[in-house]
């Protein structure tokens, strides 16, 4: 496959002549900032956040092993895949195609933006079929998104079918790795400069514990980079949001302490589960949660809740009648679970 970046993004896309900011026309040091209409006065908040998060990117990019205009940052991961969208996909012409069961906002994005939707079931085992996959895109096809660990089942997807379909598939391929640092696996970033049409998703809300400040993380070619960075809000990392996740990115020790301790939790949470007699499958996990299925999966829901313990009822999903996905939480939160499942 000859991967064409430029046949693929929407045609006022590539007229838009993208908004420019203040801090984007001037570009030195100055002791005297008159040019964006803010507030002189000394509030800690009364300047623009750096509209390119330069310090961010370059920390992150020394964490990654990427360059730092391979790298857009989101208000969340949904940024990104809402732009991905928005830059690529012509309204009521293209489509995306997207496995299912999986993350929930490809699909509200897709819909939001009036882009057509191509679903296609995983495999019994949650995995990538690629030969359905093949048969179901068409010309009109820009993206497709695959979620690896998958959510809401918890289990990578196999390397080297997606590898095939990044070779194979006309458009680009999305690799959302929200929760890759609960694996032993390093993901698709190693191979980021061999395919061209390759994106890939990561965040700082599960394994960093920041999923209140919102940021998501996507690294790409800077080709596809400088296409998001064209359309996207000028402004949209808040000043604050930089300042505390650039301090946390010095504290990666506490980072893989806590994945640690999340995945030896796993692990007995999976143990007791095997033990209690209305859970019938504990499906293996590579993410911070995991997918059971049980018996009357709805009423044992609700009884949880009136217990004052909220999981995440799946049982509407495609390949997860009567399942919940459970989150690790604490060790003790973790027994208390345990307990009020097996007393059910």
């Amino acid at each position: 496959m000859k991967f064409d970046l430029d046949k693929l993004i929407r045609d006022n896309v590539k007229q838009l002549k993208p908004y420019s900011s203040a801090r984007d026309d001037f570009k030195g040091d100055a002791s005297v900032f008159l040019d964006a209409n803010e507030n002189p006065f000394p509030t800690e908040y009364n300047r623009y956040p750096d509209p390119h998060q330069k310090k961010l990117k370059k920390k992150i990019g020394e964490i990654k092993g990427v360059e730092t205009n391979q790298i857009f940052l989101g208000n969340g991961s949904d940024e990104p895949i809402d732009l991905l969208i928005r830059a690529f996909c012509e309204p009521g012409r293209d489509n995306v195609l997207i496995p299912q069961p999986t993350y929930g906002m490809y699909t509200v994005s897709a819909e939001v933006n009036a882009v057509t939707i191509k679903t296609i079931p995983l495999t019994h085992d949650f995995d990538i079929d690629v030969d359905l996959t093949k048969k179901t895109w068409d010309v009109h096809t820009k993206l497709l998104f695959l979620c690896s660990p998958n959510n809401p089942s918890g289990n990578l997807l196999d390397f080297d079918k997606v590898q095939m379909l990044l070779i194979e598939f006309p458009g680009i391929v999305i690799v959302d790795e929200a929760y890759i640092d609960f694996t032993n696996y390093d993901g698709f970033v190693p191979i980021l400069n061999s395919f061209p049409n390759l994106v890939i998703l990561q965040t700082l809300s599960k394994a960093w514990g920041l999923a209140s400040l919102r940021l998501g993380m996507c690294f790409a070619s800077k080709e596809i980079v400088a296409v998001l960075n064209k359309i996207k809000p000028p402004y949209n990392i808040n000043g604050i949001t930089q300042q505390i996740v650039l301090k946390s990115l010095e504290e990666i020790e506490q980072k893989n302490k806590w994945v640690a301790e999340i995945i030896d939790a796993r692990e007995f949470v999976e143990n007791e589960l095997v033990k209690i007699p209305a859970v019938q499958i504990v499906y293996p996990s590579q993410a911070n949660f995991i997918l059971i299925k049980i018996a009357n999966a709805k009423s044992v829901y609700q009884s949880l809740i009136t217990k004052g313990i909220v999981v995440r009822d799946r049982s509407n999903v495609l390949l997860c009648g009567d399942c919940l996905r459970i989150t690790i939480g604490t060790p003790e939160e973790n027994k208390i679970l345990i307990s009020e499942l097996s007393n059910l």
